[in-house]
């Protein structure tokens, strides 16, 4: 938790971008995993009220009054019962005075507070809910059915909370780099462990302890795969083999719940092939061009494309792909390599605040997201701002499903080699992820020690292990 003057803060700009109304922002409870008392471990809070109210418990409701200028942190007290079984822990009213709210009420006095407003005619704000308790206390609270909350969540408050919540204080990139440190620790560990013979959900399995051992835990599922051509594909009980490679897409919440997310491609007997080599060599290239061209008010949808036709060059050179390569990029035809966008905002989400609405988060009136396959995928597009964090992560797949479908209808024949594509329907797929912090004048990767992916260092980093 931040100091209580962060928080105050924060919360008096939020009432003056919203201007009036009631703001709700309700807490998450505890989940359950497969009964009432077995709860998915350890307890995530909801990353918006975090942000506002600081406070890492279940069961907390903040409601803020911008007309009269007042905060209500709404929650009940535990009772002894809860105490045997999970120690004290401070009162709601404690609670509140820690982040500079005055006003603390138990639950049962949340509804004739909203009653209160909307007799009187005030609009009540509430960001579109992605839990289902919360959507039933909404439809108790306002009368609105949980199917119909995302269309009728506040626009204003939306607006507001994806303009506080991109540029990140000096604070949270602290944060953030420890969450970085402790990426750094995974994925050098799956590098040491994944050798012939051991399986994915082991290593998967180690790369998860480290999170859970340095911070709260992973920022998201773990991917460590031998099928890296699977965008998200899960550790298995598969034996990693000589001449493959694996991926590894994971991150940490440090433990103030701020995230990283790395990607890392290699060669599990620690060599790369020719042929690996040279498909590695261009993401590495791609990746490595994000810093060159991304910096304040450039558009991300911009970098994006720009990574995309420098891969087409390279792809060109090598013979898997042909034609004017400008042309091919305005066809899409990059997207059978890579079907999916350059990067996204990551901060207290690993998809910082993906889930209120990415035409908001990512995008705005100006850079509106794209239909066209793979570019589609593109989280975020809009323009760059110092303090933004965004992730690059480019990739190469050989998707056999993909290539298939493509060659069947003929798609983009003019600028893909499909015979030669046959060849590597076996090959897998390459990323390679950092995350990038938008400075003053350009840009750079966060983390004071870098996970190794140049190809002399990966290979001299793996020949040690």
């Amino acid at each position: 938790m931040f100091s209580k003057e962060t928080y105050v803060g924060r919360r008096a700009q939020l009432k003056k971008l919203v201007k009036s109304g009631i703001i709700l922002l309700p807490g998450n409870n505890e989940s359950p995993c497969n009964y009432p008392n077995n709860a998915y471990y350890p307890f995530r809070q909801d990353s918006s009220f975090l942000y506002y109210f600081g406070q890492n418990e279940s069961g907390l409701v903040g409601l803020i009054d911008v007309d009269n200028d007042t905060e209500t942190i709404f929650g009940n007290d535990i009772d002894i019962e809860d105490i045997v079984w999970y120690g004290s822990v401070d009162k709601v009213a404690d609670m509140a005075a820690q982040v500079g709210v005055t006003n603390s009420a138990p639950l049962a006095k949340l509804k004739p507070a909203i009653d209160s407003a909307v007799a009187s005619g005030r609009k009540v704000h509430f960001l579109p809910p992605y839990r289902h308790d919360t959507k039933i206390l909404i439809h108790d609270l306002l009368g609105i059915h949980p199917s119909q909350q995302t269309a009728n969540a506040s626009l204003e408050l939306i607006l507001a909370v994806v303009e506080m919540r991109s540029v990140k204080e000096p604070q949270e990139l602290a944060e953030m780099e420890l969450a970085c440190a402790i990426g750094y620790k995974m994925h050098t560990t799956a590098m040491r462990l994944a050798v012939p013979g051991v399986t994915e959900k082991f290593v998967g399995g180690q790369v998860d302890g480290i999170a859970n051992s340095y911070g709260q835990k992973v920022s998201f599922a773990t991917i460590f795969t031998q099928h890296g051509e699977i965008m998200h594909g899960a550790p298995s009980t598969t034996l990693l083999e000589s001449g493959r490679l694996a991926l590894c897409d994971a991150g940490a919440e440090g433990l103030n719940n701020y995230c990283s997310d790395h990607t890392r491609t290699f060669p599990v007997n620690g060599k790369f092939t020719q042929r690996q080599k040279d498909i590695y060599e261009i993401v590495v290239a791609c990746h490595d061009y994000v810093l060159e061209v991304a910096r304040p008010e450039v558009k991300y949808y911009d970098v994006h494309m720009a990574v995309c036709r420098l891969m087409a060059e390279r792809l060109k050179e090598i013979g898997l792909m042909k034609g004017n390569v400008d042309d091919a990029v305005a066809a899409g035809a990059h997207a059978m390599f890579l079907p999916h966008g350059l990067g996204h905002q990551i901060g207290l989400d690993v998809h910082d605040m993906e889930g209120l609405g990415q035409q908001y988060v990512g995008f705005d009136n100006e850079v509106r997201p794209s239909t066209q396959f793979g570019t589609n995928c593109l989280r975020m597009g809009r323009r760059l701002k110092e303090g933004f964090v965004v992730t690059d992560e480019p990739g190469i797949y050989f998707i056999p499903a993909l290539i298939d479908d493509w060659r069947a209808k003929g798609h983009c024949k003019d600028f893909i080699n499909y015979d030669l594509l046959e060849t590597y329907k076996d090959f897998g797929g390459i990323r390679i992820e950092d995350d990038v912090l938008i400075t003053a004048d350009g840009c750079r990767f966060m983390g004071a020690e870098r996970i190794p992916y140049h190809t002399n260092e990966l290979e001299e980093f793996l020949r040690d292990r």
